[in-house]
């Protein structure tokens, strides 16, 4: 198969959607992401069948424990992204809405449509129900999208996006509005982030091999969906049943994530006693844990950590632990070895908290709380096409209104320019 063919075809007809999807009746586009829904539902069976086959595969491939659970898809997650889709078509239709009018000594009145982004290439690995998020949101938002996912989801995806694609088209969506590449050849990535004037924005999401080579080949705008070096932060005035739990909830409750937590930062005064307590914990659900010279005289089960743990995304049951003497060094530690995704403070002191939030430089921050919690569908966006480390155009967890770009439109009475 002529790969550039293949890929471009794709492309410019999945253009020619969008120019339609950009009109379409906010009923058109909730009908058809509902009767998605529905499909998904009526179809798990078959969906399960397609997932089967790659799982059959994760292990020739060499896929660890962690990407094989991205890689399952259960009843429960099927109706999970149901359920997303149905939500998705709740929410108030984001496209055509007028902001900041405003009246101008020229006679006109000023102001801001909102409008879809138009044509969206999506590059993704290993999770399928990313296949169903992305279409979802790209829909409600009026933009068309082509999917490019990777080879250990292949069939789950081509699946997924071809039960959508039929019964979107039956609801009267137009024919390329939900479309997938058919292939695994790297080619098909590297066309697909040269099509300059037909592709209006890539959005990976992915490793960190993943998005250096879209960022380094893209002739077209990109939003990157980074790696998550995720921290959670002990500090002196935590309560400790508090941070021990949410310590086990951002490391081990779904590893092989991007919001869950991969270095543990503790101050000083309080090490001995948390440490000496979460360690054990944290041993017998299987996490090896790699420390400082403190943390280890510590914890003496813990293994050395290298400068390179502190830049680490692990997605496995690894976690790097480091003591620090004080709130301003763990908030430095963060900004210089974070990917800017999300990092967690656990404390009693307002002060502390305030002094976190506003210092530490990610595209989320909480307060007394997991950072598995960073997630569009948690946030109330129903879904999420990725989690945004950039700061433009989007930053954090982007839905239904992170698609949409603007325009000025300008309404005068014959006025003219002197």
């Amino acid at each position: 198969m002529d790969v550039q063919k293949h890929v471009m075809e794709k492309a410019h007809k999945a253009k020619k959607a969008a120019r339609m999807m950009a009109g379409l009746e906010s009923a058109v586009k909730d009908r058809a992401l509902c009767a998605m829904a529905e499909a998904l539902m009526d179809n798990h069976a078959a969906i399960k069948d397609a997932n089967e086959k790659d799982l059959a595969a994760a292990n020739d491939l060499g896929l660890s424990t962690a990407m094989i659970d991205r890689l399952t898809l259960t009843d429960a997650r099927i109706e999970g992204m149901a359920n997303g889709l149905r939500e998705i078509a709740s929410f108030p239709d984001p496209v055509g809405i007028l902001t900041d009018m405003v009246h101008r000594p020229a006679g006109i009145r000023v102001g801001k449509m909102t409008v879809p982004i138009g044509l969206i290439g999506f590059i993704y690995e290993s999770r399928p129900n990313v296949t169903v998020d992305a279409a979802g949101l790209c829909l409600k938002a009026g933009n068309a999208v082509l999917m490019r996912g990777g080879k250990e989801a292949f069939n789950s995806n081509i699946m997924l996006a071809g039960l959508l694609n039929k019964v979107a088209i039956a609801n009267g969506i137009p024919d390329g509005a939900v479309s997938i590449i058919e292939l695994t050849d790297r080619e098909g990535v590297k066309y697909l982030l040269e099509a300059s004037g037909v592709v209006d924005l890539v959005i990976p999401r992915g490793g960190k091999g993943l998005i250096k080579t879209v960022v380094e080949n893209a002739r077209v705008p990109v939003i990157k969906h980074y790696e998550g070096n995720c921290h959670v932060y002990v500090d002196k005035s935590a309560d400790l049943d508090d941070a021990i739990a949410i310590t086990i909830n951002a490391k081990t409750q779904r590893p092989g994530v991007c919001n869950a937590a991969e270095t543990l930062l503790v101050h000083r005064e309080i090490a001995g006693e948390f440490l000496r307590r979460a360690a054990p914990e944290l041993l017998d659900r299987g996490v090896e844990l790699r420390g400082c010279e403190t943390s280890r005289s510590l914890v003496p089960e813990m293994k050395e950590a290298t400068e390179e743990d502190w830049y680490n995304e692990y997605l496995d049951l690894i976690l790097a632990v480091r003591v620090v003497d004080s709130l301003e060094a763990a908030v430095d530690h963060i900004n210089t070895y974070s990917s800017a995704h999300t990092e967690a403070i656990v404390t009693s002191e307002i002060e502390a908290a305030d002094y976190f939030v506003t210092n530490v430089d990610s595209s989320s921050v909480m307060v007394n709380a997991s950072t598995r919690l960073s997630d569009g569908g948690v946030y109330g966006l129903g879904a999420e096409v990725g989690i945004s480390t950039d700061k433009l155009h989007a930053r954090g967890p982007m839905g239904v209104a992170d698609l949409t770009t603007y325009k000025w439109v300008v309404y005068g009475t014959g006025s003219i320019r002197k």
